[in-house]
């Protein structure tokens, strides 16, 4: 075992934070690559404002690297400070207001958002998966017949079969940077997180696909937690229909691990064949946070992510 692999994890929001908490304790190699569609909240209105990358993934993503010393805490916690008025600065978060300065002087998202990891002394590197504002654009089956959604928002809102999904702009130019960590990359981590919005944009992205099929890491994707009290996009799904619409979209995908809740790992025999399929492995461990069970806990994937590099 290498024992500080270079790993590039793809995701976006809270599962990809949880999944970069970890692995920043495993190695010093981290490459986060965020997906750039979010529309709403403090994200969509500075996008709107700014037409930059809409910047709260991203920041989460630079707040789960911090370092573990008291200026990595501290800066963190300023990071994802949000203010509370009545006014226009309502629920803004310092990181995302931080960003939109750093990138509307210099007009280069890498170059800011490197620049902020200097300052939060990040362990590894944060990246946008394009370096423009991308939407997600969904087919959906409906009682009604078929409805065409746009908008990461109201993607994730959606409700009915899942037919196709798109990004807008058809083709939108990956970030070099992302395809060269691809390349170079020991291994490659995909998920958790809302399934439509933040995993399948990475599959999404053409030359970012391709570079991840063809890319020699070995792959682990990291499939979200049961629970049936979360009204999330694609919840209640099983994990062979999360799987097949990854398939779906790029059908030639290997995997090396599928890692899920051990309360899943052998109830679903379809899953583990279609992972099988894939060249992979079903692996299952205790995953899910004591107190907040729809959330990965940090220390237990440490222990799996440690046991699939060893």
């Amino acid at each position: 075992m290498n024992k500080n692999p270079k790993v590039v994890c793809l995701g976006g929001g809270h599962g990809l934070a949880a999944t970069l908490g970890a692995m920043r304790t495993l190695t010093n190699q981290v490459t986060a690559v965020v997906t750039v569609a979010d529309n709403g909240g403090s994200s969509g209105r500075l996008r709107a404002e700014f037409n930059s990358l809409p910047p709260g993934d991203l920041r989460m993503a630079l707040a789960a690297l911090c370092a573990d010393d008291e200026w990595g805490k501290s800066w963190a916690e300023i990071m994802q400070y949000r203010f509370t008025s009545q006014g226009e600065m309502d629920n803004h978060a310092v990181g995302n207001l931080l960003l939109t300065a750093l990138w509307d002087r210099d007009t280069d998202p890498v170059k800011g958002l490197d620049r902020v990891g200097q300052l939060l002394k990040v362990v590894g590197r944060v990246l946008p998966m394009a370096l423009e504002p991308l939407d997600i654009e969904g087919s959906f089956t409906t009682k009604n017949g078929v409805e065409i959604v746009r908008g990461q928002v109201e993607v994730s809102q959606a409700i009915g079969k899942v037919n196709e999904l798109k990004l807008i702009p058809n083709q939108p130019k990956p970030t070099p940077e992302v395809l060269t960590a691809l390349e170079n990359a020991d291994w490659i981590t995909i998920g958790p997180g809302s399934w439509l919005s933040s995993v399948m944009p990475h599959f999404l992205l053409g030359k970012q696909a391709e570079q991840i099929q063809k890319s020699k890491a070995k792959k682990i994707m990291i499939f979200n937690l049961p629970d049936k009290n979360i009204l999330d996009e694609y919840a209640g799904f099983s994990l062979e229909a999360h799987l097949q619409l990854v398939l779906d979209h790029i059908p030639d995908l290997k995997i090396d691990v599928a890692l899920v809740d051990k309360s899943l790992a052998q109830s679903d025999s379809r899953f583990n064949a279609l992972v099988a399929a894939c060249g992979g492995e079903v692996m299952g461990f205790d995953l899910a946070d004591s107190k907040q069970i729809f959330h990965h806990d940090r220390e237990k994937l440490i222990l799996a992510f440690s046991h699939i590099f060893g």
